[in-house]
């Protein structure tokens, strides 16, 4: 089950626990993938709030959002880089993307194994792929509250053992969101003390999601070249997103 996309901009731009697990995943995420100096770098889900720092140096950056979510028009002040698209059948060409970051994406989909199959396709050889997951035996997982307590949480051991047979190899994994889910101003305060110990922790038990950086390997997952791939005619064109005209929100 997808959130829809005005809870989940509302969330992450017009609340202070959002914006802190923005700037708590968006650190996590750069100590992995500092730049993107000419790459192609794609974000699925809501992983819009993630892909800023990347406008800059990218040669392209592209924010699918699935179909049952809806779509905002991002980043704001600058030409619209947002596609409204099926959730496994993506207006990409193949093995174009250098960069794919998933938010919101993985634990809600109900095929996801046909989306690892989109993210295998879509990658270039040795394309690295961002799976941002709910931590089953964190607190944000269990709070309704939050996006991550929605969709199916994960263990990192559930989560490689899925990547691995879709021809993902795992190569490194990050804990995030170790402050707890909670709007009230003790637990906010101490938010910053929570992330920098978090950090230190072994293992990322502690941690409300997280994230697991996989390499694309050379021989296609199983059944994928069975599946006939084409494009929805509706989305032709797509694959390169003008400046849209609709008023900026964000």
């Amino acid at each position: 089950m997808h959130l829809d996309v005005q809870d989940l901009r509302n969330f992450y731009y017009r609340n202070a626990l959002g914006r802190a697990a923005q700037k708590s995943l968006r650190d996590r995420m750069l100590e992995l993938w500092p730049e993107a100096k000419g790459q192609t770098v794609v974000g699925f889900g809501f992983a819009a709030p993630l892909l800023r720092p990347y406008l800059k140096d990218a040669r392209r950056v592209v924010t699918l959002m699935p179909g049952p979510q809806g779509v905002m028009p991002w980043p704001a002040g600058m030409p619209n880089t947002a596609v409204l698209t099926e959730e496994t059948l993506w207006p990409i060409e193949t093995g174009h993307v250098d960069k794919l970051v998933l938010l919101h994406g993985l634990e809600t989909c109900e095929r996801p194994s046909d989306l690892l199959e989109e993210c295998w396709r879509v990658l270039g050889p040795g394309g690295k792929a961002l799976f941002i997951v709910p931590n089953r035996a964190g607190l944000w997982a269990r709070r309704d509250k939050t996006p991550f307590g929605f969709g199916q949480p994960y263990s990192p051991g559930q989560l490689d053992t899925q990547l691995k047979k879709y021809q993902f190899l795992p190569e490194r994994q990050l804990g995030a969101l170790f402050q707890f889910p909670s709007h009230q101003r003790i637990w906010m305060k101490s938010a910053g003390l929570f992330e920098r110990v978090g950090r230190h922790m072994p293992g990322i038990l502690g941690g409300g999601a997280f994230m697991v950086e996989a390499t694309k390997l050379v021989y296609p997952p199983k059944g994928i070249s069975a599946r006939e791939r084409k494009r929805v005619s509706v989305l032709n064109g797509l694959s390169e997103p003008a400046v849209s005209g609709a008023r900026r929100v964000l």
